[in-house]
């Protein structure tokens, strides 16, 4: 097993949230489609200018990124303290569909690409774009986002960064929050390794230390918005239902609120999507879900 290296302590200015997971797809419109059957909202398609395409799932505060490489020739190589978006993209849908990036918010991505570096967990520059949006009334507005990138060595198949929000009102929409399956809000990220604590260090300083909720070898960091649960793979199976994997550490899915698991699990049977239903969740297996669990939360 490789050596952990420890994270030096530098403290956040406050812990960091959920701002958005990144679920890459090889065919963005039959994703869209089904999240769709799912009951979400999904948006119009956008393009980066590093090749890759998205649609995106909101709630408030925080979002889902459907993505997927739409421009190949458009994608810039990996360079010292450059992360290369699309190629991460790129590769991590060479291996499999799923959930590949956690992303926190930031108010501040300088300030964080500097204490991300300070701290030894990322030497990347950070990284502007701006893009045009689509209203709900077809008109377009700009947004546009700073990044800061860290990276676990324990971790090579889980990309990190964090994410400052400049045109804010121009991104987040009520309307797009609205779900028929009735959603409310991403309310985890779960990762599954075979050595949860050899991934602690960074993943609190990532965080910026929130606070940490003990299990066994298991163990939840609660974000001002949302968690992050960190699992071995027998309690992964045991909740989610999930076959092992040779791969140390890897996003297995995420978690939604709904207020009502009948009604959700009556939307599922119509659309004929496959689940198993708990007293407290329910699971929509990767299999069945682009490479991605899918988790109903009662709340």
């Amino acid at each position: 097993m490789p050596e952990t290296t420890q994270p030096r302590t530098i403290l956040a200015a406050a812990p960091r949230g959920l701002d958005h997971l990144v679920i890459g797809v090889r065919d963005l419109d039959a994703a869209g489609a089904f999240y769709e059957r799912l009951g979400f909202t999904v948006g119009a398609r956008n393009r980066h200018p590093w090749g890759t395409e998205n649609r995106i799932v909101q709630f408030p505060g925080s979002f889902l990124e459907l993505i997927t490489i739409g421009d190949a020739n458009a994608i810039v190589p990996p360079a010292p303290r450059q992360f290369s978006f699309g190629h991460f993209v790129r590769e991590a849908l060479g291996r499999g569909e799923g959930l590949s990036m956690l992303v926190l918010e930031s108010t501040d991505a300088k300030a964080d690409a500097a204490a991300f570096q300070t701290a030894g967990i990322g030497d990347f520059e950070p990284f502007f774009f701006e893009r045009q949006a689509k209203r709900p009334d077809g008109s377009t507005v700009r947004v546009a986002f700073s990044l800061a990138f860290a990276a676990d060595p324990l971790a090579p198949e889980c990309g990190f960064f964090v994410c400052q929000q400049h045109e804010p009102q121009n991104f987040w929409n009520p309307a797009f929050q609205q779900h028929a399956n009735g959603a409310s809000a991403l309310s985890a990220a779960v990762m599954v390794t075979d050595d949860p604590p050899a991934h602690r260090g960074f993943l609190s300083a990532f965080a910026g230390f929130p606070e940490v909720l003990e299990g066994n070898a298991d163990y939840v960091l609660g974000l001002p918005r949302g968690r992050l649960d960190v699992l071995d793979p027998e309690a992964a199976q045991a909740i989610y239902h999930v076959e092992p994997d040779p791969t140390p550490a890897r996003f297995l899915g995420f978690c939604v609120t709904v207020p009502d698991l009948d009604a959700l699990a009556s939307r599922l049977e119509a659309a004929e999507i496959p689940f198993s239903q708990g007293e407290d969740r329910i699971v929509v297996p990767a299999e069945a879900a682009m490479g991605c669990v899918i988790a109903f939360e009662r709340g």
